[in-house]
């Protein structure tokens, strides 16, 4: 097998996981729009905690993306 094929394969791989980060992102937000529809009175408190998950899930994300460009450039 051709190396750069082994890269572009590799890449694909950890380029994976941004599907499962889109559907945590997704649910994040549709559980805070949820929330805050049921009570409005506790966005104050569900908001700061569903940017934190975000912030967390979308740390994955970027971890993902990291690893296919030090495969594919590296």
């Amino acid at each position: 097998m051709d190396p750069q094929a082994a890269k572009y394969i590799g890449a694909g791989l950890a380029v994976f996981a941004l599907a499962g980060v889109g559907l945590g992102i997704g649910l994040i937000f549709s559980n805070l729009i949820t929330a805050v529809a049921r009570n409005p009175a506790s966005r104050a408190t569900v908001f700061p905690i569903g940017i934190l998950g975000f912030a967390l899930t979308e740390a994955v994300a970027l971890f993902a993306l990291l690893i296919a460009f030090l495969i594919l450039f590296a």
